[in-house]
Order: structure tokens, then C-alpha cells, then sequence
């Protein structure tokens, strides 16, 4: 068994806004097969964000031997959950992503998780599966619980999973091993990115904005600092070690690049990475 390497196309974000159907072609011809979509306006466009039909996008897919995984879906809800789920089954794909959450407090925290119970739920009615995807503010802590622990605990397995970015895990001041362990099967997906050597932040995001702060949108962007992302196999990570990791927890099929930030062309950001990728054992492409 081997994980198969993908890629989450808000990796070439700016590429995709100007040619979306073109730029599946080069992350295609980069390496990358197996792609994840970010669709962050999910009430104006049922389909992927960027205005194509399933019908376009499967001509696209075909030429370029690609296939689509999952789809990061926001908002995901009863609104528009029909026709998210009839455009995604109708590209081939079954996994819907709920892409970021904020918390203001506990009770808030345990309002949001009954919406992703009850949303997971839905999605597996209709045959699909449904993740989290987190990022450092998931590691908070509210009543001694951490967020994250509260989504796992308080939802069915049968209905909510997680999209385990590792990046975000160890900015929240956690060790992305020791959690995958503790979430085991629990984890369906990973996000890989990696974590600049000479960062001038603290690796533990709670040092810069402090633990009781509520980290809004506008809190996270305010403290993201891009100089932290670097590409796979550049920074201070050990991807083999999350690798092996995964293959041994055995319910992990896919490793996704996603590059939030470069200094870099992005698509030849996200070229860099694949001959990071290439380094590490038990990762597979096609």
C-alpha cells in the first residue's frame, strides 16, 4: 500500500481564476492526477467555483487522465447540499470537505458540531462522505477540550470525518504524528505542506495570538505569515515520518499538496513540491 499524492487546486489559485480548465492541464502534465477542489462560494456555484459544467470538466479530466477526490465545499448546507452533492456525483466524486470553522466559545463550538453531524449525515445518505478539514484554531481549547477532540467525540463516524492537514496541526502546537495516532481511523485525508526552517514566528501559533483570543477570519489572516509556507521537502517537517504514519493507521488513501502560500510562480511552486514528494518512500502517483 502506498498513499496517493494529490492536490488541492487553491494550491494555483490565481492560475485558476484566469484559466481554470487550462491550469487542471498543467497540474496534470506537473504530476498531480488526483485533485481537490476549492469552491468557497458554494450558494452561486453548485459545481467546483469556477462556472463550468460537469459536463466541461469530465472532457478535461478525460484529456488529462486527472481525476477530481474531493471538493472543499463553503458554505455546505441545506440551502444547497442537493445540488452540491448532483454536480460532484456527476464528476465522479463522492467526498465533500467542510474547509474552515471558527469558535467563539464552548457552547458555540458544540452549536457548529451538530451542524457537521447533521450535514455529514445528509451527505451519507446520498452516498457521499463528508470531512473536516481543520487548521490551528481546531487545537483551542474550551472547558479542557481541545476543538478538534470535541468534532471527533461528538459525531458519528459514519457521518463525519476528518481531512487532517498536518502544517496546521503543528501550528497549533501539537505533534501531527501523535495526533494521527490518536485519531487513527478517524482520518480519511491529508494536507501536506511544509514549515520554513528560518521562520522568524514562533512554530506554535498560540504564542503569537494567545490562547484565549477568539481567532476570527479577520484574527487569522491578520497573524498568517506567508514566509512560514515553504514547498514539500524545503522545510522543517518530517513528511516520511507522517507518511509512514499514515500507511500504518491504513485508512488514509490520499496525501493532498496544499500550498497557501508561495514566493514562488505557483505552478512552479507546486512543480518544486512534486520533486519533494519524489524523495520520500511509500507515496505513489498514478
Amino acid at each position: 500500500m502506498a498513499l496517493k499524492v494529490g492536490i488541492q487546486l487553491y494550491s494555483v489559485r490565481d492560475l485558476m481564476d484566469r484559466n481554470p480548465l487550462g491550469t487542471i492541464g498543467q497540474v496534470a502534465d506537473a504530476g498531480y492526477r488526483y485533485l481537490e477542489t476549492a469552491n468557497h462560494r458554494a450558494l452561486e456555484d453548485d459545481g467546483v467555483g469556477f462556472g463550468v459544467s460537469p459536463e466541461e470538466l469530465n472532457e478535461v479530466l478525460a484529456r488529462s487522465r486527472s481525476k477530481i477526490i474531493s471538493a472543499h465545499i463553503f458554505p455546505f448546507c441545506e440551502e444547497n447540499y442537493k445540488k452540491v452533492v448532483e454536480y460532484n456525483q456527476k464528476i465522479g466524486n463522492h467526498t465533500v470537505v467542510f474547509p474552515m470553522e471558527v469558535f467563539r466559545d464552548y457552547d458555540d463550538t458544540m452549536r457548529k458540531i451538530e451542524t457537521y453531524e447533521k450535514m455529514g449525515k445528509m451527505a451519507a445518505e446520498e452516498g457521499m462522505r463528508f470531512l473536516y478539514h481543520n487548521h490551528y484554531q481546531e487545537l483551542q481549547e474550551f472547558h479542557g477540550h481541545k476543538v478538534l477532540d470535541l468534532i471527533v467525540e461528538n459525531t458519528d463516524p459514519a457521518h463525519v470525518n476528518l481531512e487532517l492537514d498536518t502544517f496546521w496541526v503543528l501550528r497549533g502546537g501539537v505533534d501531527p504524528v501523535e495526533l494521527m495516532k490518536r485519531y487513527g481511523t478517524r482520518i480519511k485525508m491529508l494536507h501536506q505542506k511544509d514549515f520554513a526552517k528560518d521562520t522568524k514566528t514562533p512554530v506554535n501559533m498560540f504564542d503569537v495570538v494567545g490562547k484565549e483570543t477568539y481567532i476570527t477570519r479577520e484574527v487569522f489572516n491578520q497573524y498568517k505569515c506567508n514566509d512560514d509556507f515553504v514547498e514539500i521537502g524545503y522545510g522543517q517537517m518530517d513528511i516520511q515520518k507522517i507518511i509512514d504514519t499514515a500507511l500504518e493507521i491504513g485508512s488514509i488513501e490520499y496525501i493532498v499538496l496544499e500550498q497557501d502560500a508561495t514566493k514562488l510562480d505557483q505552478l512552479e511552486s507546486v512543480k518544486r513540491s512534486m520533486e519533494g514528494f519524489r524523495k520520500f518512500e511509500g507515496i505513489v502517483w498514478e
